[in-house]
């Protein structure tokens, strides 16, 4: 289903694990059987849907109390999304973003095909808050078929008042951002802008459009349910909840876990099994997050505030575990040389200025005649640059491999590296499948 991860769908992180919280899990339940739960299944264990007849600015008001941030990286508040959206000027759209281009990651593709029925209460929920008739659901093409299945169900059991539909995503790393995610609804071109308006006054078709990350409203449909309190039981009070988190790397069972926001990054670990051989550095947060050294980012809690001393965040929700055998300044690289190839190509310190990056980068990493001053100047040249945050994640990655990874960034100076040739870590997707991808 993904590239590179394996996906934990028979056999969630439930109480019984080590390093579990108590109260979990919330969005992925331990079940018998395989395969996504059926509408019956789903109402046996949630019981209804939230109601929809309570007033708009109560709805707000307890997904405020609630302190429910995205889960699709940004950790936006949602109810102030909501607010926004509510407030535009004509009839709302509310897309459920279930793109997950990050290529490491699988907890939204696991979400989906475990517990569609989950996310599509969300939608439909936040259709109500917002005054939408229609929601569409941006699904990766890996679980498509799932979602529009639960779609159908839906739709013959009268579930909902909104009109949901299924569409398959660009296929793309920057086709996942909000922006991006809405033209290509649109228009058919995966492009994010960071320009005005804001996609709440005016996005597809001109109508105020909400983008909320499938997994957000997940969490919003069980805050319909069982309200603000209950959702605060498990995380911090400053960010409060439960999260999906992929795990992978040198860990001895890769897969999606459901943690409670805080737990530290050992417990997390050891939810995966434990790692497999010794680990060097921790990359948090996805491909436009950081690496940390692995014994600081092990106690380190994983929330904004816990790990933010690392100059890190929990981001997309991902924790790959690097070896010692394994270089991360030739895995940074790689990254790098994909990002730069993920350019949107609408700017130059993006088109021009991640790509020259990529290729200091790579010469570092393989040993040849590189400029590190020059490196870290470009690096600073580029940085809160573009039309999008696509050049400011990849230099935020690229300036944390340069810091945890000193000592390497000296010795493949001198033409020597630690780690084994030919070996990897993080999935890069080869253009070859990136340009099927975006042909199908």
């Amino acid at each position: 289903m993904t590239s590179g991860v394996c996906l934990a769908l028979g056999d969630p992180a439930g109480p019984e694990r080590k390093g579990a919280s108590p109260g979990l899990p919330r969005l992925l339940p331990a079940r018998s059987a395989g395969g996504p739960a059926s509408l019956a299944e789903h109402l046996a264990r949630h019981g209804p849907a939230a109601r929809t007849d309570r007033s708009r600015p109560d709805l707000i008001g307890e997904v405020a109390a609630a302190g429910l941030t995205g889960r699709g990286g940004a950790s936006f508040p949602t109810a102030r999304k909501l607010a926004a959206v509510a407030a535009g000027r004509g009839e709302p759209l509310v897309i459920a973003n279930g793109t997950e281009g990050e290529p490491a990651s699988a907890k939204d593709k696991v979400l989906l095909a475990r517990e569609p029925h989950l996310v599509l209460d969300g939608a439909a929920l936040a259709a109500a808050i917002v005054g939408a008739s229609d929601a569409v659901v941006v699904t990766h093409r890996a679980v498509s078929e799932i979602v529009a299945a639960a779609v159908e169900e839906r739709r013959a059991a009268r579930q909902d008042r909104v009109r949901l539909r299924v569409a398959i995503a660009a296929g793309t790393f920057v086709g996942g951002e909000a922006s991006a995610v809405a033209n290509w609804l649109q228009h058919g071109v995966a492009k994010p802008t960071a320009t005005p308006p804001r996609l709440a006054e005016r996005g597809v078709r001109g109508a105020p459009t909400l983008v909320q990350n499938v997994e957000t409203l997940a969490h919003l449909a069980l805050i319909g349910r069982h309200g603000a309190s209950w959702f605060r039981a498990v995380g911090t009070p400053a960010e409060p909840g439960s999260m999906l988190v992929t795990v992978t790397g040198a860990v001895r069972r890769p897969g999606v876990h459901e943690i409670a926001i805080g737990t530290r990054g050992s417990e997390i670990l050891d939810l995966a099994g434990g790692p497999a051989e010794p680990v060097r550095a921790l990359l948090l947060g996805g491909y436009f997050g950081s690496w940390a050294p692995a014994e600081a980012a092990m106690a380190a809690p994983f929330s904004a505030a816990g790990l933010a001393h690392l100059a890190a965040s929990p981001g997309a929700g991902l924790v790959v575990a690097l070896p010692f055998g394994i270089c991360g300044l030739a895995e940074t690289a790689r990254v790098a040389r994909y990002l730069a190839a993920e350019s949107a190509g609408q700017c130059g310190p993006c088109v021009f200025g991640l790509g020259s990056i990529a290729a200091e980068l790579s010469a570092l990493a393989a040993g040849r005649p590189a400029d590190v001053r020059l490196l870290r100047r470009w690096l600073g040249q580029v940085d809160g640059r573009g039309g999008c945050g696509h050049p400011t994640g990849a230099v935020r990655l690229i300036r944390s491999a340069l810091a945890v990874f000193s000592d390497e960034v000296v010795q493949h100076a001198d033409g020597w590296c630690c780690g084994t040739a030919g070996q990897a870590v993080l999935p890069v997707p080869s253009a070859a499948a990136m340009l099927k991808a975006a042909r199908s």
